[in-house]
């Protein structure tokens, strides 16, 4: 590569995400969940730098940002969410707008860079409200009844009212334009301990795993806990704990080499010491890249319940509430990625799969799509711990930026 070719500006793409972590800081890292004031505010802040990179700037009606270029030639997409889990990372998404962003003000001002990059910022990637309803939104899959029921998961706050409240009622959601881009590059820091344990400064991200969700539930019988014979039971909260045991057991002869599975979330009702819970419900997940072993264990999930159920004292309800496709990054989009790491770290480069979801499996069902990786201190994410040192963020952005180089150069 000429030396005298633009690149990225890694001081600048470190005050850029700095800037943004002081935003809803929160210990070292940020709570700034999906419309709170910090996000809203974050947006903003993303809005006035557009202009920077030759870019205009518009939010839809979902929340989504969007920075368009006027520039004539191919338009790459390039974006992330800005948004943040509760009490978790500076870097979870923020990395991805940022290297979005630095890509765009310095290609789109490169003269011998023929068309330009586009950046999207998607809302509530982080699923507040919902599972990726700004990439969803963007491709086509979030009717108006979904965002009517669609409730804030902490709060309880209705999505309509946030929307009001960001000054969004009422304004339409932009949809993808068919041929307009030739595709899409996301950045993310890796969330696991791959690139860090194997001394690499880049990930080449093959597929984006699939996530379905389903909710247990058990019903028993509620009864005081001091005069109910423990012979007599129905309780429901044990059955839940036993079942929770017996997926242990019984998945790891079903599963894949990759899969993996989480029980995220336990309710008991009433919840009340002195009462035998008369009714407990478990969210639980399964990840994969490949939905032959999904069905199989949902499959055997079902089997499960029903063996409970027929046994006693419990019934067990399986109810799936998500199904996420896993998805196939773009070939010659990874060996762009892997080019530019040639090129700018020294080949310390692998390809490997993303056990997140990300927003770039939603845009692949419209266009090509490819993820790159940095690497994240320790594997820690969804944590307000999370970090990367300096110099993989630097170097993330430098090949992240020639990688867009590349692929606008076809």
């Amino acid at each position: 590569m000429p030396d005298n070719r633009p690149s990225a500006d890694g001081a600048r793409v470190l005050a850029d995400l700095n800037a943004l972590r002081a935003i809803g800081a929160y210990k070292t890292g940020v709570h700034k969940p999906t419309f709170s004031e910090p996000h809203k505010q974050s947006l903003d802040w993303l809005a006035r730098k557009l202009p920077e990179a030759g870019l205009s700037s518009a939010i839809d009606g979902i929340g989504n940002v969007f920075g368009t270029s006027a520039k004539s030639g191919p338009k790459l997409l390039a974006g992330s969410h800005l948004e943040s889990q509760n009490y978790a990372g500076w870097l979870d998404g923020p990395l991805g707008v940022i290297y979005a962003l630095e890509a765009a003000r310095v290609l789109n001002a490169d003269p011998s860079v023929n068309g330009a990059v586009e950046v999207a910022v998607w809302c509530d990637e982080e699923g507040h409200f919902g599972s990726f309803l700004g990439s969803r939104s963007f491709v086509g899959q979030v009717t108006e009844a979904e965002i009517d029921a669609a409730r804030d998961r902490t709060s309880g706050r209705s999505m309509r009212d946030a929307l009001t409240e960001m000054g969004l009622a009422g304004r339409p959601r932009v949809r993808v334009e068919p041929g307009r881009h030739v595709g899409y590059l996301e950045a993310h820091i890796e969330q696991g301990d791959t690139l860090e344990s194997g001394k690499l400064a880049i990930g080449v991200v093959t597929s984006i795993v699939g996530i379905w969700q389903y909710r247990v539930s058990f019903t028993g019988e509620q009864n005081h806990a001091g005069t109910t014979r423990m012979a007599v039971r129905k309780d429901a909260g044990l059955a839940l704990a036993k079942f929770c045991v017996a997926i242990d057991e019984r998945f790891p002869a079903t599963c894949g080499p990759r899969t993996v599975w989480t029980t995220g979330r336990i309710t008991l009702d009433p919840g009340a010491p002195s009462i035998i819970p008369g009714g407990a419900e478990m969210l639980f997940q399964i990840r994969d890249d490949d939905p032959v072993v999904i069905a199989r264990l949902e499959q055997l999930l079902r089997t499960m319940a029903d063996e409970v159920s027929a046994k006693g004292p419990c019934t067990v309800t399986v109810e799936k509430l998500r199904t996420g496709a896993p998805a196939l990054m773009n070939s010659s989009f990874q060996d762009a990625i892997e080019a530019a790491s040639k090129a700018l770290a020294g080949g310390r480069s692998v390809r490997m799969p993303s056990g997140a979801g990300h927003d770039a499996q939603m845009l692949a069902t419209v266009m090509p799509a490819a993820m790159l990786f940095v690497p994240s201190i320790g594997g820690i994410s969804h944590h307000w711990t999370e970090n990367t040192t300096d110099a993989d963020i630097v170097t993330g952005a430098e090949v992240y930026v020639e990688a867009c180089r590349r692929i606008l150069a076809g």
